[in-house]
């Protein structure tokens, strides 16, 4: 009997339970065009069922190899069911879902449950070289916690200015809608917010010519010369005419009530991760749950994070 694909995580949660279909939806998303030994790239490989393994002909070392091989499941203990419901959850959920909340929700520890999140959210990065050419808005943001929310001592000790200091400072570039296309957006942690960064920035994703909307910070003055380049005062105005950042503005309105709300505390290091995972629900919310479960699903190959990466304390090659 044919299963349709899921629609809704009750269904999800339902499909994946059956281990022969999970590993069936793994195969068909991992390897399209057939099964393929991940080492030497040959076909004609044989499934030990028993095992729920393959098995290459070529001689060479790790000739047998599971479906988690070369992808960020790899030496993960955990079944394939709980992996897909955990990438179902994070890339439908508006405001992202804690490691408690998924831990408690499908029977791990915290600890296994943050570490799983991570290495999801490094499947939801996507690159692309393709530079934006469409009316596209420019805006900086800072994320860190409110002054008025710490106590006194903590406050001395972090605070020691006003506005974005000591705090993380993020780009954004959002490339407006037409009638075929949604409106998508490029976003990540820079080192500061000065003119050479935010103009290198916009210079490496957007076209020559193009139609440009920024606010009134001064490290975009200048790039008139390149660009059609239009800026609103915020002290004065908000909107004059299809002159405004209101689009990117509404992404960082999203990404930190995600970070506000769900996660509560982002340290800098694993920042930039969390502005992927956002970014890449902005780009895909046009798709159903099932859609965006797939497309997240298809870039889990050739990524791995471990533990020790993760928590910093890998030892690097320079100093093995």
């Amino acid at each position: 009997m044919e299963h349709p694909a899921p629609k809704t995580l009750m269904e999800a949660v339902r499909y994946f339970a059956d281990a022969d279909r999970t590993l069936a939806t793994m195969v068909e998303l991992r390897w399209p065009e057939g099964v393929h030994c991940p080492t030497c790239g040959r076909t004609d490989v044989r499934f030990i069922a028993t095992r729920q393994i393959w098995e290459c002909k070529e001689h060479h070392s790790r000739k047998q190899f599971s479906a988690k091989v070369g992808t960020i499941f790899e030496d993960s203990p955990l079944p394939l069911d709980k992996w897909f419901v955990a990438i179902w959850s994070i890339v439908n959920c508006k405001n992202g879902i804690s490691s408690y909340e998924l831990g408690r929700a499908i029977g791990i520890t915290q600890k296994s449950a943050w570490h799983m999140l991570h290495r999801i959210r490094l499947a939801m990065e996507t690159e692309s070289f393709e530079k934006f050419d469409r009316v596209t808005e420019v805006d900086e943001t800072y994320v860190g916690g409110l002054a008025k929310n710490m106590h006194a001592p903590k406050r001395a000790q972090k605070v020691t200015g006003t506005g974005g200091v000591d705090k993380a400072a993020v780009v954004g570039l959002l490339e407006r809608g037409d009638a075929d296309n949604a409106s998508r957006v490029r976003a990540g942690m820079i080192i500061d917010a000065n003119k050479k960064t935010l103009q290198a920035v916009v210079r490496n994703h957007v076209n020559a010519g193009s139609l440009l909307m920024t606010d009134g910070h001064k490290g975009y003055n200048g790039l008139g010369a390149e660009y059609v380049h239009q800026c609103v005062d915020h002290g004065a105005e908000f909107v004059r005419g299809i002159v405004h950042t209101n689009g990117i503005e509404n992404f960082w309105s999203l990404l930190k009530r995600s970070i506000k709300g769900t996660y509560v505390s982002v340290e800098p290091f694993h920042l930039e991760a969390y502005v992927q995972e956002q970014v890449f629900r902005f780009n895909q919310r046009k798709d159903n749950d099932g859609g965006r479960f797939r497309v997240a699903t298809r870039g889990i190959v050739g990524k791995r994070l471990t533990y020790k990466e993760l928590t910093g304390h890998a030892v690097s090659p320079a100093a093995a």
